[in-house]
């Protein structure tokens, strides 16, 4: 078991005002993404957004310099810390979150950035939106290092290249597949 935690940022762009009614889907799914989420073996906690009921916010929440303002100053990202990369791999791609995620390109623009990045932080600190941007940007900008990353190229706490241990991501699609009582 690690030591450390695991930091995702992820940044998306809708196609249009965040209120437009073809975004609408997205905004009907976000709150069970986040239950979701929560309620997932090896999450830890995750960032609120100043103003809005839930967690407190991380600090400011900044975009990317990829971001375009539709005029109501809004784009989809979350911060959030997990246990490990199997246990947030697990959970991103399977169940209610993955099922969003396929219908995310009639929301969102065609992305020509990293859409999340990975970085592990101390038991000790919590990281802030703009550590969040500056890493996504720096994975953009330069590719996966130990301080930047994504599942494709992972590393371990100890700033080695490691894999991903998909057990759990097998188990979780098992678990779901099963029948209910």
């Amino acid at each position: 078991m690690s030591s450390h935690r695991l930091a995702i940022y992820n940044f998306g762009m809708f196609r249009q005002r965040a209120d437009h009614p073809s975004i609408q889907g997205f905004h009907t799914r976000n709150d069970r993404n986040f239950a979701t989420a929560e309620q997932s073996d090896g999450f830890v906690a995750r960032s609120g957004y100043a103003g809005e009921p839930g967690p407190p916010s991380w600090g400011e929440q900044i975009y990317p310099r990829f971001y375009i303002d539709h005029g109501d100053g809004w784009a989809p990202s979350t911060l959030s810390l997990w246990r490990d990369l199997g246990a947030l791999l697990a959970f991103s791609y399977t169940g209610f979150h993955a099922e969003t995620m396929r219908q995310a390109r009639d929301w969102l623009v065609e992305q020509r950035w990293p859409p999340y990045v990975l970085w592990w932080v101390t038991p000790d600190r919590t990281p802030l939106w703009a550590e969040g941007v500056a890493r996504l940007e720096h994975l953009h900008d330069y590719g996966p290092s130990t301080d930047a990353f994504d599942f494709k190229h992972p590393y371990g706490d100890d700033g080695q290249p490691t894999t991903i241990d998909r057990s759990a991501l097998k188990q979780r699609k098992t678990v779901e597949r099963a029948p209910s009582g």
